[in-house]
């Protein structure tokens, strides 16, 4: 298992590294803060041990896994199924710097395209994705049934171009 150390836009240290079935307890404590209706630890543990198409990994500062993140790359396609942070280190750049690692990863993998679900009312994360290149190109009517909010479908692309590479590298240069 690698880790890698990245830096935050607030210039602290997360170390970034595939996640383990030892990593989902602490996973689903954030889970459990993060989102109203929550993944169960079995689909976790599924998405680590039997999806070939699935690449998941946990943030950790000081030691302490405070963020994770997870795509599925189809072909060209790579889609967020789920990103998160702590919310006791939330607004310090660490979900900035998964969704780095989610990017570079699908690269890595041969995605060309990058697709995400972010609630209608999660301006927040909107603008942190379109930072990074993502436009909304539809919303899903009531996506989200406990309390029927809409979600906009995101994408962006195409992530092997020189344009969205100098975006990327201009961002990394300007430490996000």
């Amino acid at each position: 298992m690698k880790a890698d150390l990245e830096r935050s836009p607030a210039g602290e240290t997360l170390e970034i590294s595939a996640m383990t079935q030892g990593d989902v307890p602490y996973v689903l404590r954030i889970e459990r803060e993060a989102f109203a209706t929550q993944w169960p630890a079995d689909a976790f543990y599924n998405e680590i041990a039997a999806n070939k198409l699935a690449h998941y990994f946990v943030g950790r500062y000081d030691g302490r896994v405070v963020a994770y993140g997870g795509i599925w790359v189809i072909l060209e396609d790579a889609h967020v199924t789920t990103i998160a942070v702590d919310a006791q280190h939330r607004g310090r750049g660490f979900g900035e710097t998964m969704l780095l690692r989610l990017v570079d990863e699908s690269l890595a993998r041969g995605a060309s395209w990058m697709t995400l679900e972010v609630r209608e009312s999660n301006v927040v994360a909107q603008q942190l994705y379109k930072k990074y290149g993502f436009t909304t190109v539809t919303a899903r009517k009531a996506y989200y049934s406990y309390n029927n909010e809409n979600a906009l479908v995101m994408w962006a692309g195409n992530l092997k171009s020189e344009l969205y590479r100098n975006r990327l590298g201009a961002l990394r240069e300007a430490g996000g």
